[in-house]
């Protein structure tokens, strides 16, 4: 029996990976711990509520008695870490927010970890979920990988690159086993409207304006999140002690080419006869803007046999759906 700690559940990657535990995994206990702030959904977890190997309990991974306490309680056997503040935006105008979180969070974990687990490490894993934003940005060429050097240029991913090398310390200092993945954008149903495929979308919806920061060139790669969930499962079961995984999705577009993607799927869904370009309107350019993300994943396709599965076309209809019905 292992008893699985997966925190930031009730967030949007959090959120599919826990059903996908509870659902798959009946010899598993699922304790699944958000803070519910702004950004979670825990009504996206209902159709679970009833299952006997899930629980969830509203907490703040900041507050160590706390989670202290669900350690001991639940006699943690494993931690899937997700809980972070993610919005750059929001990292500009309030750092300490995320630098309380995504830093002091994570170490109040890999220390209860540490102490919990010191005498029975080879049965027990800390898996951390970060950014391809911790390796800065790339020019047109070239991929991240994880050999890539640390480069964050954003408070949040300087937060996240702070909390990566914190699981590699406690790795090598303390022998905690620790493995850590690095996704590049996702996106999905049950994503917050701040993002920029869910901004797009209910701009759409409400007809109004769609902002584009700066010029739009801006290049990113995008993960569906089913497929980001299937790839965190390959990892927590078959990843190798110590090592990173950088996981793409090998679908990598301009924005303003997305936004079209997505105004095309849109208009062809509500059968519109006009086109709703119209509403695409510039906005001045975020604040140290990474020109471009781009992520090589031969590793884990190589060492796991993990590949995405979901083109844009397919991925961005599934989404569209999902927020016109929801």
């Amino acid at each position: 029996m292992r008893n699985i700690l997966i925190t930031g559940g009730a967030g949007f990657i959090g959120s599919h990976l826990v059903k996908h535990f509870v659902k798959k995994y009946k010899n598993y206990n699922i304790i699944n711990a958000d803070k519910l702030t702004y950004a979670s959904n825990i009504h996206f977890l209902e159709d679970i509520n009833n299952f006997k190997n899930y629980t969830f309990v509203q907490a703040d991974i900041c507050d160590l008695k706390k989670i202290e306490t669900i350690f001991e309680k639940y006699n943690i056997s494993d931690v899937i870490h997700l809980a972070a503040e993610s919005h750059v935006d929001n990292s500009i105008e309030n750092s300490l927010e995320f630098a309380k979180t995504n830093i002091l969070g994570t170490i109040n974990l890999l220390e209860l970890s540490r102490k919990n687990w010191a005498n029975n490490k080879n049965n027990n894993l800390f898996y951390h979920i970060s950014t391809d934003e911790v390796f800065g940005s790339l020019d047109e060429s070239g991929n991240f990988s994880e050999n890539s050097k640390y480069d964050p240029h954003s408070p949040y991913s300087a937060s996240k690159a702070s909390s990566d090398h914190f699981v590699r310390a406690f790795y090598d200092t303390h022998n905690l086993p620790v493995i850590i993945s690095n996704c590049s954008n996702n996106y999905g149903p049950n994503q917050h409207n701040e993002k920029l495929i869910p901004t797009v979308i209910n701009s759409l919806i409400n007809k109004s304006k769609i902002p584009v920061y700066g010029n739009g060139l801006n290049v990113r790669d995008w993960l569906y999140v089913e497929d980001h969930i299937e790839a965190i499962d390959m990892i927590f079961h078959n990843g190798s002690i110590g090592e990173t995984y950088c996981i793409g999705g090998e679908n990598e577009l301009k924005n303003i080419d997305l936004i079209k993607l997505i105004i095309k799927e849109y208009d062809n869904i509500k059968q519109n006869k006009n086109s709703s370009i119209d509403l695409i309107c510039y906005v001045d350019d975020r604040l140290g803007h990474d020109y471009r993300y781009a992520i090589d994943i031969s590793k884990i396709k190589n060492e796991l046999g993990w590949k995405p599965k979901t083109n844009i076309d397919r991925g961005l209809r599934n989404t569209l759906n999902w927020y016109l019905n929801d």
